[in-house]
């Protein structure tokens, strides 16, 4: 099964390429499935076993994605973004644009309120499927500490006061009607203006951390969200919370770049034991539980994991 889920990654990530190249020849099952080296027909069985939709659903709505991020960034024209997605007129994109998005085209362009993007198939985690560490760590000590300033921003997210890390927290908010993961991942991959990523990457959870936030009776719910400029004017989603964060101090532990797949367990396991056993009592610092600080959680593999926390000068 685990030798599936790369497989199935791996078109997910074909789609995508083939999408931003404009390639519509490449975009069929019968050329994915070729290139796995199955039948149509087992290709789809699978597809739809692991991403709980048919090939053809996850390749429309994708396109729509693509799309709105056009229909919201540039003055092209319907027609030519309709055409270029796929679409055999500009009134068969805004009717598929309407029963997606529940607006218009149009409308969305002149407002661009969150929207729930249909967010690409979410790599798959290997210790979902009881698959333990393969291969050497590369490096285990390549953590930096160092104190930053970070300036004013906003911050936009949900919350969850019983949950205890990031598997365990969307497993609680999979139940909350509104706040399941594929909605909130996919509002906030529409929300432009994102402070940690980038505006234009779909489904890639672009931007998006997690956080804690210092509480008046001493709770630190995490938290999943966007920081966002502090003069960010734009629509709030109504199961989302938006936060004031004024400009601070804090420590950061960063590990540089990793393997997803080979090291994930390894870094996060080192940096958190970093974390642990650094000695503020040597330094001009230390953690501050103020109510309103936050505390971010940055995880990206081809760049760096990163935990960020409050600091005050004693």
């Amino acid at each position: 099964m685990y030798e599936w889920h790369r497989q199935i990654q791996t078109i997910v990530d074909e789609i995508d390429e083939c999408i931003k190249h404009r390639d519509d020849e490449a975009l069929t099952l019968r050329f994915l499935s070729r290139k796995l080296g199955y039948s149509e027909f087992h290709t789809t069985r699978k597809f739809k076993e692991i991403s709980g939709m048919q090939f053809r659903e996850y390749l429309r709505t994708r396109r729509l994605a693509f799309a709105l991020i056009e229909v919201r960034d540039t003055r092209r024209s319907f027609l030519d973004i309709a055409v270029d997605y796929g679409f055999s007129s500009h009134e068969a994109f805004t009717r598929a644009f309407k029963a997606t998005y529940s607006i218009t085209p149009n409308a969305y362009r002149k407002h661009p309120k969150p929207v729930v993007l249909r967010t690409k198939i979410k790599p798959f985690d290997r210790y979902f499927l009881g698959i333990g560490e393969i291969g050497m760590v590369k490096s285990t000590d390549n953590i930096k500490i160092y104190y930053v300033t970070i300036p004013a921003h906003k911050f936009l997210h949900i919350k969850n006061y019983e949950s205890n890390g990031y598997f365990d927290f969307w497993a609680k908010q999979d139940a909350v009607p509104g706040q399941d993961c594929d909605t909130i991942c996919g509002l906030l991959d529409s929300i432009k203006g994102k402070l940690d990523g980038e505006d234009d990457v779909i489904g890639m959870y672009s931007g998006q951390v997690m956080a804690h936030i210092n509480e008046a009776d001493g709770k630190r719910p995490e938290c999943y969200g966007v920081r966002l400029s502090p003069d960010f004017n734009g629509e709030v989603p109504p199961q989302m919370i938006m936060v004031d964060v004024p400009e601070a101090e804090y420590i950061v532990f960063e590990h540089g770049p990793f393997s997803h797949d080979d090291e994930s367990e390894a870094v996060g396991r080192a940096t958190l034991e970093t974390i642990k056993a650094h000695d503020y009592s040597a330094t001009a610092y230390a953690l501050d539980e103020t109510p309103g600080r936050m505390s971010y959680f940055h995880y990206v593999p081809d760049k760096f994991y990163k935990h960020i926390k409050p600091v005050r000068k004693r």
